[in-house]
């Protein structure tokens, strides 16, 4: 017989299996992030972040020491040092010009114009001789293919925090992110509790709207509201985006809440009232406790959208430098930072820091508080 009570399903593999690839494809690209903002630009442009842990190949110009560095020796002048900054690396082939720039192994003296000779060894370590002092400011050019040993840095973090003026949109992020999250709940939950528990004229045309809302994209308000904040002087201030987030968020928190706080056992609700305990006494004592998971759950939702929002944010609040949020920042810099991938990285992974805390640590009341306002609706 088959779906016999106890008897897994012959379909738990497959869906172990894709949960695992769905948690995969949301891992993955996290940690590759992560990775990212830790290596420096050459590693970033040249290797994938699954090979941070292997040395990486670049092909690198880089000039010798100035004339003035030469020294005499014999019947030559010589101009010797390291192509690595550091001294740690190797060079698996080097060339004197750019139609032959790998064209030399390590070791090998290459033929340069006016009798000139350049050898570069595995090492790095390169030797420059001519038959005539060097003349000239600049150093020569030498062509080489390196290999770089891996190396990770805290620097993208020091230059994103302290000086690319990312940690100033942080804490506009979080001027934003708490009043939008913390408003809308306090609102929501006695609206929610009226809806639920309240019997006045209207209400069941309350509740149609309420769901109506739900489908109405926030785009088509955006305008009109922007033009209502500006004749009441909210406009690009805090207070507006505030009550944006609010308006926008509210309809989702009343319907969630609202299926919640309808499915609590009735008869706790009418004992109190039996007691003689008021309708704010209900919600403070009893509805409020016995509501945390659907407070959690919502905003746990309000949080993250509220958080990684720009579009709202940058019609209320604009592109002001003292009040740009992270999503703006972040917006700047792949503007004028197209090739500064590891700026991008480093600034990406500090956006999404804090939600994934939120998420971890709030997680368990996610599906809590959704499934039980999904099952009753009173």
């Amino acid at each position: 017989m088959d779906n016999i009570a106890g008897q897994k399903s012959a379909l738990g593999w497959a869906v172990n299996i894709a949960v695992v690839a769905l948690v995969l494809l949301w891992t993955i690209p996290t940690i590759g992030l992560l990775v990212s903002s830790f290596r420096d630009r050459d590693q970033i442009s040249t290797t994938g972040w699954w090979r941070a842990l292997t040395a990486s190949e670049q092909n690198v110009i880089v000039r010798s020491a100035p004339p003035d560095a030469q020294v005499a020796e014999g019947d030559l002048w010589v101009i010797a040092g390291n192509i690595f900054e550091d001294g740690e690396g190797e060079v698996t082939a080097f060339g004197v010009t750019s139609r032959a720039p790998t064209a030399l192994t390590p070791g090998t003296v290459g033929e340069m114009s006016k009798d000139r000779t350049m050898t570069v060894d595995a090492s790095g370590n390169y030797r420059i001789t001519s038959p005539v002092e060097f003349s000239g400011s600049r150093g020569t050019r030498i062509f080489a293919t390196t290999l770089t040993p891996p190396q990770f840095t805290l620097a993208n973090y020091d230059r994103v925090l302290f000086s690319e003026g990312i940690f100033r949109s942080f804490i506009n992020t979080f001027t934003v992110t708490i009043p939008a999250t913390v408003i809308p709940i306090l609102i929501a939950a006695f609206a929610a509790y009226a809806l639920a528990w309240m019997e006045f004229p209207g209400r069941a045309l309350l509740i149609a709207a309420v769901v109506g809302l739900l489908v109405v994209p926030l785009q088509m308000a955006l305008i009109p509201l922007l033009k209502l904040h500006n004749q009441i002087g909210i406009g690009k201030d805090y207070l507006g985006i505030w009550l944006a987030h609010t308006g926008f968020g509210l309809p989702l928190a009343i319907y969630l809440l609202r299926n919640y706080i309808a499915g609590l056992p009735r008869e706790i609700i009418e004992s109190a009232r039996v007691d003689g305990a008021t309708d704010f006494e209900i919600f403070r004592r009893i509805i409020l406790p016995l509501s945390f998971p659907a407070l959690a759950s919502f905003a746990i939702f309000q949080f993250l959208w509220v958080w990684n929002d720009l579009l709202v944010a940058t019609v209320f609040l604009g592109n002001n430098e003292e009040q740009l949020v992270m999503t703006g920042r972040l917006r700047e810099l792949l503007g004028s930072r197209g090739g500064d991938w590891e700026i991008l990285a480093a600034s990406a992974f500090v956006s999404i820091a804090v939600p994934l805390v939120v998420f971890f640590t709030m997680q368990r009341y996610l599906v809590r508080g959704l499934l039980a306002g999904s099952v009753k609706g009173g």
